[in-house]
């Protein structure tokens, strides 16, 4: 895996092939943030990477300038490879927590301007996600919600749900608060 732009552009990732993920493929990672620069000045933003895995989502965040990135993971042996490939690429902005993102939900405190997910596909409550991130409002009122599901996962009639796209196997489901048409 490789950090497709930014300052640590070119920069790699190898986690151990141990750990328990599947990783955002870089097409599809390219995409989604060819999709963000339309709507975001990731210098300004703060992101939540939710079911961070390997942190690529994270490092592509960090790189492209984002304010302040928080990884979260419930596996001690992602939050530390993630914590170990920012001390190698001397990343200050990146905070790592070892945490259930339901349970973390549950007890959210702050906002953020972009909330990502990229849960294990069969996980069981992949769908109550949307629901879960607006009632726990941890998104910013102008922010984005964005989830990384299987094709057999439809959000369209969700109340925030403002875009979907595709990429091969990965699919991303756009949601906001406020929905300007």
């Amino acid at each position: 895996m490789r950090i497709i732009a930014g300052t640590l552009r070119g920069r790699r990732l190898n986690p151990p092939a141990n750990l328990p993920v599947r990783p955002t493929t870089d097409m599809a990672r390219e995409s989604l943030f060819n999709i963000l620069t339309n709507y975001v000045d990731f210098e300004e933003c703060t992101v939540l990477d939710l079911f961070a895995g390997t942190g690529a989502v994270s490092f592509e965040f960090v790189s492209r300038g984002a304010r302040e990135v928080t990884a979260i993971d419930i596996n001690a042996h992602c939050t530390d490879f993630i914590k170990s490939e920012a001390a190698r690429m001397q990343v200050p902005n990146l905070r790592v927590v070892r945490a259930d993102v339901f349970d973390l939900l549950k007890r959210a405190n702050r906002r953020f301007d972009i909330v990502f997910t990229d849960p294990p596909y069969a996980i069981d409550g992949l769908a109550s996600l949307p629901d879960l991130v607006f009632s726990a409002d941890i998104l910013a009122d102008d922010g984005i919600f964005i989830l990384e599901h299987p094709r057999d996962f439809a959000f369209e009639a969700h109340p925030h749900f403002w875009q979907h796209r595709a990429y091969g196997k990965v699919n991303f489901s756009f949601f906001a608060n406020k929905l300007d048409e």
